[in-house]
């Protein structure tokens, strides 16, 4: 596991040839108002990456690392990110019967270690996460996984939408969980390709990944409070495609 040094590198020339070398990285923070030849190389190279980019204030940076940073600072991945494109027909052609779960909004370290960790008891297959608008899977994302992230693969999409496209071009179902619906998640079927789309706590899954969706399902809550956190409805739709999927003797992956 990486330690709290080595998440992070600094400097432009450092981060565009981190680039160059295949490192992989979730994401780069550059100040606001440089400008330079250099910088236009980084935000190209980024770009072709599809590295997301995020202009902030120095200050955002100092608080990082005081050292010579340049105005630019790349947060490391702890995994290497799987193409959702490449990996779906490999597991076909294993004869697995696919099950993904997809994170729209998730920014939660914790959240994510958590389903990350339901996920891979679980069997599935992958989990995917977009550019933007996404957690980091760095060393606490491992860590509060349990090392679970060291074993399932995790893909990075452009987006939730472009994500879910490539799913049902291939014969997946998308499932969306939502509480703007009545049809409760036992009433649904997951014995076929399934993927499970999981939205953040404060605004659940976004209205054009909503429309996208085959299904939406609701888990019921009876309490005064009505907010399950992410990662508990997450663990109770994953069993639930497990108890199906095991009733109908199907091998769970």
């Amino acid at each position: 596991m990486m330690t709290e040094k080595e998440q992070y590198i600094f400097g432009i020339r450092a981060v565009i040839e981190a680039m160059d070398a295949g490192r992989v990285i979730d994401k780069i923070l550059i100040k606001s108002d440089l400008s330079s030849d250099l910088r236009k190389e980084l935000t190209a190279k980024a770009r072709e990456c599809h590295i997301p980019l995020q202009r902030v204030p120095v200050e955002r940076i100092n608080r990082i690392t005081r050292k010579n940073h340049q105005g630019v600072l790349a947060f490391l991945a702890a995994v290497d990110y799987w193409s959702l494109e490449s990996m779906i027909p490999a597991l076909y052609e294993d004869g697995v019967v696919p099950f993904i779960i997809v994170l729209d909004g998730v920014t939660d370290v914790r959240n994510f270690g958590a389903i990350a960790r339901t996920c891979e008891c679980a069997g599935v297959n992958a989990i995917v996460i977009p550019e933007k608008n996404s957690v980091c899977v760095n060393a606490d994302a491992v860590k509060t996984s349990a090392g679970a992230l060291n074993y399932i693969p995790v893909c990075r999409e452009k987006n939730v939408v472009s994500a879910i496209e490539i799913l049902k071009a291939n014969g997946f179902r998308v499932i969306g969980s939502s509480d703007r619906t009545e049809k409760l998640f036992t009433d649904c079927r997951y014995t076929d390709p399934v993927a499970l789309v999981l939205g953040s706590e404060d605004k659940g899954i976004s209205t054009d990944v909503m429309k996208m969706c085959d299904e939406l399902v609701k888990i019921p809550e009876f309490g005064e409070i009505n907010s399950l956190n992410v990662s508990v409805a997450g663990g109770i739709l994953i069993y639930e495609v497990v108890k199906q999927r095991l009733n109908d003797n199907q091998t769970v992956n």
